[in-house]
């Protein structure tokens, strides 16, 4: 295979209507680590948003059951994507979202936002630090993409392309960004689980690593100290070294997905996507929309 398989086959293919299939590439073979990291970041970054981060804490799901957390978050929108958002099973995952989402009192707005972090931040990550930067189609396929799971989760006034995202995510963090113990608290727990992916002795690189690759509002609403320049420049260049060097890479035959990870670890015999998430006694019971 060529280096260049997975993009001559995008080309193939119509963003508008096979936006899931190259979704399926861009994830599982064109940039599958990429994209693990770019979507952690996203949820991380609305975890500076006190209306949600708050809400995670006072579930107690982000701070006492954090790799459960991480996993089941991982695997239901891995399950979506695997199975298409059109078929039983990927609307069966749809579903065990809007159940968790409908069981709190989560404003429009803030499932908006949190829309637009897994459109922009995986964006913005591949500009800076992917092997490739991802061509007009794959752009256009990842805004219909989430535009179409952000309609059936029932999120209204879902921007129309990339730069509206872009506006929506930058601006409501501009707004809402800010410091609060319970968001600290959510931050902090999801790193431990971060560091404790790796071995000990890295835990403290690993920790100041991830907080090089944090904007200053971040490091700001988490009162996160912000590393030295030299520490900022040193994990920024290591990632687009990391990128020029998959560039050599022959492309991925078999898709790497996330449920395959060693990191994954609250259902080693196997997991049913009804049964992820969480179930609060007075979930109501809510059906996907269509």
């Amino acid at each position: 295979m060529r280096r260049d398989h997975w993009q001559r086959r995008i080309a193939e293919l119509d963003p508008e209507t096979q936006y899931e299939e190259i979704a399926r590439i861009g994830l599982h073979h064109e940039f599958p680590w990429d994209y693990q990291q770019a979507l952690s970041f996203a949820l991380f970054r609305t975890y500076a948003v006190p209306s949600i981060g708050r809400l995670l804490y006072d579930t107690g799901e982000f701070t006492e059951r954090t790799q459960k957390r991480h996993d089941d978050t991982a695997l239901v929108l891995e399950s979506v994507l695997v199975d298409g958002m059109e078929s039983q099973d990927g609307r069966a995952a749809v579903r065990r979202m809007n159940q968790m989402h409908g069981s709190y009192d989560i404003s429009n707005d803030d499932l908006r936002y949190v829309l637009a972090t897994f459109v922009v931040v995986p964006h913005r990550w591949l500009q800076d630090y992917g092997w490739r930067k991802p061509g007009e189609g794959e752009v256009t396929a990842g805004v219909r993409y989430y535009q179409r799971l952000g309609a059936l989760m029932g999120i209204k006034d879902i921007p129309r392309d990339l730069a509206g995202f872009e506006e929506l995510m930058d601006s409501y963090e501009a707004e809402h960004f800010a410091p609060d113990p319970k968001t600290r608290a959510v931050a902090d727990a999801t790193l431990e689980l971060l560091v404790s992916f790796y071995p000990r002795v890295l835990a403290k690189p690993v920790e100041v690593f991830s907080r090089a690759l944090m904007d200053d509002a971040l490091l700001a609403a988490f009162g996160y100290e912000k590393p030295s320049r030299l520490v900022v420049t040193l994990a920024r260049g290591g990632l687009r070294l990391r990128g020029h060097v998959e560039r050599f890479m022959p492309p991925r035959r078999k898709p790497q997905y996330a449920r395959d990870l060693k990191r994954i670890k609250s259902y080693p015999g196997g997991f049913m996507v009804e049964r992820l998430g969480t179930f609060p006694s007075t979930m109501p019971q809510m059906d996907d929309v269509a």
